[in-house]
């Protein structure tokens, strides 16, 4: 059985756990169920992904979004990890297939959408195939105090007492209060779980409020500001999404949208572009929400206030999950305030549940709203305002957020004239020379046209954080890159030799930054052949062939075959 940190290594790419994943990850290891409260970007899938590759079996994740599973199945793959998901964005036919292979123990770990455990089809799976642990991900859903409640979450412990041997449950989740806590381990039917709380601080997160007078020439001058970055822009309405999303494109902005009024395609493909970097500004409503797993987003500007600070430090915290520094700038108005109460006011009665509990409900969403409202109009910390809420102890100045260091964007407060090309940059902490800068560019191209070769993100290949470190560290030999946080084996057998190309060229040029005593001249030693299954094989072609019968396209092959769509076109019948 191998040791987890070797596996962390080999298919990660780090020498260490962060704080809570190893106490995670022991426990799930150990037959324990377990409890992790850790904030975005700090690791949570870690730590039941290395469980899953050291016991026997298949591990079964239960995730809320299609978007989530397609990005961490896509990342896992790429870093030699045999993965798979189940939703709805699969044909039957595909669903039956990546079954089939599931209950063959092709899969290491499989993810499936809540929904999915009612199927009979894969009730007969579960029971049947050996799981070897099952990992809630976003497990406040299950909580109705929640602000993301899915009745689906509540078939969860059902499913688990059904089936004939009880693996461990390890549930995790960003953003709990006690209360949610205390629903996921009564929800859920945990058994004495090991809990981790690592704390809800995002240190690289610069927190500011802006209460300009023009708030649409406020985000043009933040988003002039921060064109080198992708972000996201959060809006309260449909209507506001569509008019903002609109006058961006109008002015030159490479900006998508996306709200639950759009139709499916519309979604996925606005949802593509932003996350394959076609498209820098992606406009959205909370429907593009939990999971999203662009690990390179810049900035995230709330164009409204949220109805809470739950849903704010989740949307907000989809900046910088990379660990690079980003920005968090929400724009304010006491008009806000009516308009969250007017959508309070009309929404739709829960009919799961009772009129007391419906008032309940009332009450704790306005206790939340008055607690957001507290938020934008404090004059304290704006760090501590958010730990604070989450029971966390902060000190009275963090020095990262506006109200301690003074607002890096106090220029967009009186932006007026919409047409000028008029702001000053926002600064970022510099953590390159100049020189290191230009070889991180030359790196982004090269990631840039992998990622186009192969039909992924560019930060499924390798996120900015990993890309910077190469970029530091100008290693020019295999051993030297594996030593970069986040390189694993497998993805430094993929792409090692294409990124080490780029850095001896740019040492050719800039010999005096050679972080190595080896000459960026001399001859690299020969890089080994990746590790892995072989390309195709004859089982792939029959399965092509069953692939082809059903009428399933290129990409829907690909994602069932596991399989770069070139290499499939390729072997097409003619």
């Amino acid at each position: 059985m191998p040791e987890p940190t070797e596996i962390l290594k080999r298919y990660f790419g780090y020498d260490a756990f962060r704080p809570g994943q190893k106490e995670l990850a022991e426990a799930l290891l150990s037959g324990s169920d377990a409890l992790g409260i850790m904030p975005t970007g700090a690791g949570k899938s870690i730590c039941f992904q290395v469980p899953a590759l050291v016991r026997e079996g298949t591990a079964l994740v239960i995730s809320p979004l299609i978007s989530l599973m397609k990005d961490q199945v896509s990342a896992l793959t790429q870093a030699g990890v045999p993965a798979a998901y189940l939703n709805s964005s699969l044909t039957p036919r595909q669903q039956e297939l990546a079954l089939a292979r599931a209950r063959a123990g092709q899969y290491r770990l499989l993810y499936a959408a809540p929904e999915r455990l009612s199927a009979p089809s894969f009730m007969a799976f579960a029971r049947e195939a050996p799981l070897s642990l099952i990992a809630v991900d976003e497990a406040h859903c299950v909580s109705q105090w929640g602000q993301d409640f899915r009745p689906d979450y509540l078939k969860i412990a059902d499913f688990v007492e059904s089936l004939p041997v009880r693996p461990p449950v390890g549930a995790f989740t960003a953003t709990a209060t006690r209360r949610v806590r205390d629903d996921i381990v009564r929800l859920l039917r945990l058994r004495d779980p090991r809990t981790v709380t690592t704390g809800f601080d995002r240190e690289n997160l610069f927190w500011d409020v802006l209460t300009p007078k023009n708030r649409f020439a406020a985000l043009l001058s933040l988003l002039r500001s921060m064109a080198d970055r992708s972000g996201i822009v959060y809006c309260n309405s449909r209507k506001n999404v569509e008019s903002v999303a609109k006058k961006l494109s109008e002015r030159g902005f490479s900006a998508v949208r996306y709200h639950a009024g759009l139709t499916e395609e519309e979604r996925r493909r606005a949802q593509e572009d932003f996350q394959f970097d076609r498209a820098s500004v992606m406009v959205a409503t909370n429907a593009f929400g939990m999971g999203i797993d662009k690990s390179n987003v810049g900035y995230v500007i709330h164009y409204n206030m949220p109805r809470s600070i739950e849903a704010y430090y989740q949307e907000a915290g989809r900046a910088g999950r990379d660990g690079e520094a980003a920005d968090c700038v929400l724009l304010y108005s006491r008009q806000d305030i009516m308009a969250a109460r007017y959508l309070m006011d009309n929404a739709p009665p829960n009919p799961a549940l009772s009129e007391d509990e419906q008032r309940q409900v009332r009450r704790g969403d306005l206790e939340r709203l008055n607690r957001m409202i507290r938020y934008c109009e404090t004059k304290n910390c704006l760090r501590a305002e958010l730990l604070g809420y989450f029971g966390q102890q902060a000190p009275a100045r963090c020095g990262g957020c506006a109200h301690c260091l003074g607002s890096r964007f106090a220029f967009a407060l009186s932006a007026r004239d919409e047409g000028r090309a008029r702001p000053q940059k926002a600064p970022l902490p510099e953590t390159l020379p100049p020189e290191k800068e230009d070889l991180l560019v030359r790196l982004k191209a090269r990631r840039l046209t992998l990622s186009q070769q192969l039909r992924v993100p560019p930060y499924i290949i390798c996120d900015d954080r990993t890309l910077r470190g190469i970029a530091d560290a100008a290693p020019t030999t295999r051993e030297a890159l594996l030593r970069v946080k986040g390189m694993g084996e497998a993805k430094a057998a993929r792409y090692g030799e294409s990124l080490l190309s780029v850095v001896r060229d740019f040492l050719r040029i800039h010999p005096e930054l050679s972080g190595e005593e080896v000459a960026p001249e001399d001859d690299p030693a020969p890089w080994p052949e990746e590790p892995s299954k072989p390309l195709w094989t004859e089982e792939m072609s029959l399965l092509m062939g069953r692939c082809l019968k059903a009428g399933l396209t290129v990409g829907q092959m690909a994602v069932v075959l596991d399989c770069p769509a070139e290499e499939i076109t390729r072997r097409l019948p003619k």
